[in-house]
Parts: structure tokens; C-alpha cells; sequence
């Protein structure tokens, strides 16, 4: 049974989760007016985050001082978003059906746009492992409407991929899926948490999070189980946190599940919440992209420095 913590935006389920939440940091709407917001990422060096209005199809920038200005329009329907080692940014786009980076000088790469001979569907969300090399999940959902790109046919069933920038081989790491969709390694890389949200509809029983072991030299995934089944809905994207907790969004806020598997506590959110990230000062402070809103809250952890 569920108590309500000293935060009313909370709920707990075990103690662990009392250690990780504050009693007098409460949830903040940050910026509203949105249509879908997505991919949050934090740029630390710049004190701003950056996120997707994904129908509205641009790159909005939440500053502390200025608030919410346009970085990036048209955004090509961007979606999942994450910042590499040299601190680029790694974006994935429904209409182009790619993943880009920008560079330094703000020339636009792209990285990748077929597999194994054919288009991919449409990036949805990416990582970044401590060896470079790039990892997304490429379900057929922006491909379906076209709220969110426009409607296109898809070439291949829906995988996950890992990426070598430096070679440019893509690689399909996992094909067994009907939607792969938010990823996250563990602290120590060894674990890759993968949100399965299935078909559409909340009815699907094939939506929850699984988990991968990753091989010795860190290039493959070596065997998978059921870590944990979000409900209610199904689980989008997630971040983890340095003690290998995962928050993550859900219809209704933000489920926090231990590394057993167990889900602990709950953010309360307004809206359904499509992805999250961790940033601000001491890296601790949870943003929030929840439909057509942003929000943000300050924890007592931070989010994983992987390796």
C-alpha cells in the first residue's frame, strides 16, 4: 500500500524511496502551450535544457533566466535526444528517419539512416556508452500518423541498434521487439534497461521494461528478462539514477523502480509523462517532458555518470 510522503507531489512504496525524494522540493510547472513534448537533455555548460515539441515540429531551449526560446525550427519531428562525449548533441528525427549530430561549429552530421540495406523506421530515443558508441531504439510509431512527421511505410521490423561513429557501422543488437522505445544503461554498463511499449493501445500485454545483460567487451547484448511491467500504461522514457534506480514516465507521473526490480515510489504528475532527465546543479534535479507541459523537480540523488 502506497503512503504519501511528506511531498504531496509523491507517493512512496518502500523506504528506499524516502531517501532519494525531498520534503520540501515540490513539483514545478515549468513552461506550458506545448503540443507533445520529448527528449529532454540537459547542457550543463550552457545552464539550459533542451527538449522536442514533437507535432510542433522544433527544438525549444528552457533557459533559468529567459525561460523557453526556439533553438532549432524546423526540428525534423525530432524525438529522443542525448549529448555524446565531446558533448554534441545526438538527435533522433521521424520525417528524415535518422539520427544527426551537431557539431561544434553547428554544422549538422548525419550518422545513420538505413540498416542493412533499408531505411530505418523512426529513431525514438538514444544513449550515449562511456565507448562512444551510440545506442537507439527504432519502433515504426512516428510512421504511423501524421501528428508526428507524417505518415511513411516502413522497410523493416521494428530493432534496436548500436551505432560506431567512428566507423559508421550500425548493428542490430536486438530485433525482438514490437516497440522498443526509452533506453538507459546502468552505472556500471554491464545492464541496458529497454522500454518494450508494444502496439498501440493500453491493452497490448507485450509493455514493459526488459533488461539486458551486455557482453564482456561491451558490443552486444548476451541475454534478457522481464525487469519490471509499468502499470498503469506502459513505460516510455527513463533515466537512471547513480544508485541504479529508474525513473521513469508513465501515465501517470513518474515511476522510481529499484535495481531488483521494484517499484518504490511514484512522482505525481498532472499529465502523462514522455520522458525525463536529470540535470541542473549537482546533476540532481529531474526535468520533465509530460504532454503539452514542462516540469522539473529537485531529488535527493543524481542522475548515473556512467564510466
Amino acid at each position: 500500500m502506497a503512503s504519501t510522503h511528506p511531498s504531496p507531489c509523491t507517493e512512496s512504496y518502500d523506504p528506499r524511496f524516502d531517501q532519494l525524494v525531498l520534503f520540501n522540493a515540490e513539483l514545478e510547472l515549468l513552461a506550458e502551450g506545448f503540443r507533445w513534448v520529448e527528449g529532454p537533455v540537459w547542457f550543463g555548460d550552457h545552464q539550459c535544457l533542451l527538449f522536442n515539441d514533437i507535432p510542433n515540429n522544433r527544438t525549444l531551449r528552457w533557459h533559468k533566466q529567459n525561460g523557453v526560446s526556439v533553438f532549432r525550427e524546423p526540428s525534423g519531428f525530432a524525438n529522443g535526444q542525448t549529448r555524446d562525449r565531446q558533448g554534441r548533441l545526438i538527435t533522433c528525427h521521424h520525417s528524415q528517419r535518422e539520427l544527426t549530430r551537431i557539431e561544434h561549429n553547428g554544422d549538422v552530421t548525419t550518422l545513420v539512416n538505413t540498416a542493412h540495406g533499408k531505411k530505418l523506421n523512426t529513431p525514438n530515443d538514444v544513449v550515449v556508452k562511456s565507448d562512444g558508441s551510440i545506442w537507439f531504439s527504432d519502433p515504426v510509431y512516428g510512421l504511423l500518423n501524421d501528428y508526428e512527421g507524417g505518415r511513411q511505410t516502413s522497410e523493416q521490423h521494428p530493432a534496436l541498434y548500436r551505432l560506431d561513429p567512428s566507423t559508421g557501422e550500425v548493428t542490430a543488437v536486438a530485433r525482438d521487439f514490437e516497440g522498443p522505445n526509452g533506453l538507459a544503461f546502468s552505472p556500471d554498463e554491464t545492464k541496458l534497461y529497454v522500454a518494450e511499449s508494444g502496439g498501440a493501445g493500453e491493452s497490448n500485454p507485450n509493455q514493459y521494461i526488459r533488461e539486458f545483460e551486455v557482453s564482456a567487451d561491451g558490443k552486444s547484448l548476451v541475454g534478457t528478462k522481464i525487469f519490471h511491467k509499468i502499470s498503469p500504461g506502459w513505460a516510455d522514457g527513463f533515466r537512471v539514477d547513480e544508485q541504479g534506480n529508474i525513473w521513469c514516465g508513465a501515465a501517470d507521473g513518474v515511476h522510481c523502480i529499484a535495481p531488483d526490480g521494484t517499484l518504490i515510489g511514484k512522482v505525481l504528475v498532472p499529465k502523462r509523462v514522455s520522458n525525463l532527465c536529470f540535470g541542473d546543479r549537482f546533476h540532481s534535479r529531474l526535468f520533465l517532458c509530460a504532454s503539452t507541459a514542462l516540469y522539473a523537480l529537485f531529488t535527493n540523488t543524481r542522475g548515473a555518470q556512467t564510466p
